[in-house]
């Protein structure tokens, strides 16, 4: 994993030649979802701020995506809690160019101040005043804090396990865009999250033979009983989540074709060859992992396990859901997990082509401050760096199981604000006799304080409701 480098003073812009520089007290770094939602919010306080961003706002959602994706959850849920997706219904699932669109049209709504096309090259605590030098590539800015909003998909991972000699086209799935890129052949896709479930799964609807590799995965059904997996999150309390209660969080479920359960059993009958973990590649073959049954298992023990919860909290709370039993009958498995592959020659098989559904490494190697663990990992609280000054948003887990949705990162977002804006009461504070004013930007209420309004509902439900004071604040 890419880890921090340490401060390089020699290189850094020396505080003497910052006179000329421009200022500003918050720099954000990244316009995708999180870097919008921060910005939204320092509005909302009136606090002077940047967005600074190398490509285009949301630019993941469109360029670093497959042509066929869409929001892996339906459009009442996966939003900003103030907005809501033009031309999407509220039990349908964007495209990944509506969904790029959508930011792009919220940052516009409140006129954000970002600025595309800028990267941002180093982050210096400054050494004889308060605050930071941020290096771009349009040149250096003075800033109070930086909230370093890029994301946790920054920099893909594949495992160089298989010799290119062997399949000579292997890309990441961040690469993938639709089986007419790929060469003539079958595609080992390895990965059977969301991602390389659905990539594997309109492979073989094109035609290829596909084999995909499994690993330890959670298996939620799309819907059950006429509510969405993501409703069934909330209402059972796992979307508050602070920690995963196991070592893989990996999550198979899709938005694709108006959304469905993935089925491993489905996939299997559909021609797909499922087998295990990728473990290496040796005298010509590709060697699998003997757990492609315990995972399938273990992924069918957590399906059954969130239904027979869904069924308690109908019962308990009296509600008039209707019963689905068939959800529980899972069928035997196929054949290719109870007798599995355990080595392939994919020269044989016909393998052209590999597919690394792996997921994606943190790369905060431009942010030169003491803000990270022994193991090179963002030290934080809540977003709440352990480096005053420095706050990180989007990345999963950082205040609960929902921060790295969309709906998630909004409150994270709110809370990291409401920090910046009560430090900078702080900072501004002077003892009456010296003449002080009372501070006004950041003086708003604290919306941390107050009760939010629930991921998917409508604001203007009720002209008391939060979000739609900060609807108001920052579109005015």
């Amino acid at each position: 994993m890419p880890t921090p480098s340490g401060p390089d003073t020699g290189s850094a812009t020396s505080d003497e030649s910052m006179e000329a520089a421009e200022s500003t007290e918050v720099v954000i770094v990244g316009a995708g979802q999180s870097g919008i939602a921060a910005s939204a919010h320092l509005t909302r306080l009136r606090i002077p701020h940047l967005v600074l961003e190398k490509a285009d706002v949301a630019d993941r959602w469109r360029h670093g995506r497959w042509d066929s994706l869409v929001a892996n959850g339906p459009a009442w849920h996966d939003r900003f809690p103030t907005m809501e997706i033009p031309g999407v219904g509220p039990d349908e699932f964007a495209t990944k160019d509506q969904m790029a669109d959508y930011f792009g049209a919220f940052a516009r709504s409140f006129d954000a101040p970002v600025r595309t096309g800028v990267e941002v090259l180093a982050v210096t605590r400054r050494e004889s005043a308060p605050g930071f030098l941020v290096e771009t590539s349009a040149g250096t800015i003075v800033a109070g804090s930086v909230i370093a909003a890029t994301g946790p998909f920054q920099v893909p991972v594949a495992p160089r396990i298989i010799s290119e000699d062997l399949v000579p086209h292997q890309i990441h799935s961040a690469a993938y865009r639709n089986p007419h890129q790929l060469p003539e052949g079958g595609v080992l896709v390895v990965g059977a999250g969301s991602s390389g479930a659905q990539i594997a799964e309109e492979l073989r609807a094109s035609g290829r033979q596909v084999h995909l590799s499994v690993g330890p995965h959670d298996r939620p059904p799309r819907s059950y009983r006429d509510r969405d997996f993501v409703w069934w999150l909330g209402a059972l309390g796992k979307w508050d989540a602070t920690a995963p209660d196991s070592d893989h969080v990996t999550i198979a479920v899709s938005g694709a074709r108006g959304g469905h359960t993935v089925d491993f059993r489905e996939l299997a009958a559909a021609g797909i060859t499922l087998v295990g973990r990728t473990e290496a590649s040796q005298d010509g073959t590709i060697r699998f992992a003997d757990d492609l049954r315990r995972n399938i298992t273990a992924g069918d023990a957590n399906l059954l396990e969130l239904l027979e919860e869904a069924d308690a909290y109908v019962e308990a709370n009296g509600l008039n859901l209707p019963e689905e039993p068939e959800a529980h009958e899972l069928g035997d498995l196929p054949a290719c997990v109870t007798d599995p592959v355990r080595s392939i020659d994919p020269r044989a098989a016909g393998i052209t082509s590999i597919i690394w559904a792996t997921g994606y490494a943190q790369d905060f190697t431009w942010l030169h401050v003491d803000a990270f663990d022994a193991t090179g990992r963002p030290a934080h609280l809540r977003g709440v760096s352990t480096e005053s000054g420095i706050y990180f948003l989007g990345l999963p887990w950082l205040s609960r199981r929902g921060s790295s949705f969309i709906w998630g990162t909004w409150h994270d977002a709110m809370h990291v604000a409401d920090h910046i804006a009560t430090r900078r009461r702080y900072a501004q504070y002077a003892p009456a006799e010296q003449g002080a004013s009372t501070p006004t930007a950041g003086s708003a209420p604290s919306a941390a304080s107050r009760p939010s309004t629930p991921a998917g509902t409508s604001a203007e439900s009720s002209p008391t409701a939060p979000d739609q004071d900060i609807l108001e604040e920052i579109t005015r």
